[in-house]
């Protein structure tokens, strides 16, 4: 057990970030009361790349040995073209270390549902379905209102509530996602014979065209085009809209589209560019994961970002003997650099694309982020 002055967490947000520093402060002796808006704690989505550095972070937590046999480990990367004709096969840097693999894929209600067994396990207080309404903090604490009539006192409060954060707009960070210009169709699928690895084509009808294994029968797979009104696509057609966007691809697009009939399981999102710069906390909240900063999946690390940020702000935490406002300056400042990079870099790419540039130099960048990723964060 960790001697440190802070007894008692307010976690907002059980998703991938909340999930995990849940787990590390309870490890520490603290106790955590979370908070999660949804009633079924968010157990959705699709498809999920978790490269190593991500994977290096769910070792910690402890729970690397439930996602390897959930989900689907490579070590590669294809280029296709259009037509599926494989162009390039780059063996993948292993940011995680050597004894990671590169790249998991897997579907993401699973990883989700795995945190939350892991959550469940700490004994942590976990309220489904509740929001906090009011925030107020002085030198010692935060008093906080739910919204279902309660309120509690804690040493400190963690806004992990995503993009769309309540928490950052209630300490009064103004900072709010930016579109980049593109969006994303995604959806699970079965995975056609001979899918070990993603494959990516750039240029055809949408900006990418991708497809990650997510297990031993199923794969994630999404198309990339320029955003459009959201109010202008009717959800029940969203099956037939990324039916029609993949008929311009060959080889295993053609099972995979096939496969697309469902709408509800189909995603449209857009991408936003989100860092704030300035601190990411308001005397004694803090934000953790996408309420601080979200980038492009580009380069796959959103999520290898939020745990990192989980595993910085829970080591700083219980290594120390007293809490102090200098243990979140430098947890921001941990984090700061090595989160721009990966915005930055990831928007960039997006950018070469919707510019059409052809010579860009996509290699070097990529290698130069795994370069930083492999490092500890």
């Amino acid at each position: 057990m960790t001697s440190t002055s802070v007894r008692s967490v307010l976690v907002i947000g059980g998703g991938t970030a909340g999930n995990g520093l849940t787990v590390l402060l309870r490890r520490a002796g603290i106790d955590v009361d979370l908070v999660e808006a949804k009633p079924d704690w968010n157990v959705s989505g699709s498809g999920i790349t978790l490269q190593g550095n991500a994977l290096r972070a769910l070792r910690e937590i402890g729970v690397w040995e439930q996602v390897r046999a959930s989900g689907f480990a490579f070590d590669a990367v294809g280029l296709t073209a259009p037509d599926g004709t494989v162009l390039h096969v780059a063996r993948d840097v292993r940011t995680g270390g050597d004894d990671l693999p590169a790249t998991v894929g897997m579907q993401r209600p699973r990883l989700q549902q795995i945190l939350i067994d892991a959550v469940k396990a700490t004994g942590a207080n976990v309220r489904l379905g509740t929001t906090v309404t009011a925030l107020r903090a002085d030198a010692d604490g935060v008093n906080a209102e739910f919204s279902d009539g309660s309120s509690g006192r804690y040493d400190l409060v963690v806004g992990a509530d995503g993009i769309s954060s309540a928490t950052r707009a209630m300490i009064g960070i103004t900072e709010r996602p930016e579109p980049t210009g593109m969006a994303i169709w995604r959806t699970p699928a079965p995975r056609p014979a001979g899918v070990e690895r993603i494959d990516l084509t750039y240029g055809g009808p949408a900006y990418i065209a991708g497809y990650c294994p997510t297990g031993p029968d199923t794969v994630y797979a999404y198309l990339v085009e320029p955003k459009r009104d959201r109010a202008t696509i009717d959800p029940a057609s969203y099956a037939e809209e990324m039916r029609r966007l993949a008929a311009g691809y060959g080889g295993h697009w053609e099972q995979i589209a096939a496969s697309v009939t469902d709408p509800a399981q189909v995603n449209y999102t857009w991408f936003d560019r989100h860092l704030v710069e300035g601190p990411w906390h308001r005397g004694r909240v803090v934000l953790v994961g996408d309420a601080a900063h979200a980038c492009p999946p580009t380069l796959a690390q959103g999520a290898a970002m939020s745990l990192e940020d989980a595993l910085v702000l829970a080591e700083l935490l219980t290594g120390a003997e007293e809490f102090s406002e200098q243990l979140l300056i430098d947890y921001h400042a941990r984090r700061l650099p090595r989160v721009r990079m990966v915005v930055e870099n990831s928007c960039q790419l997006g950018r070469w694309l919707t510019d059409g540039v052809r010579d860009a130099d996509v290699p070097g960048l990529m290698a130069r982020t795994s370069a930083v990723l492999k490092e500890l964060p």
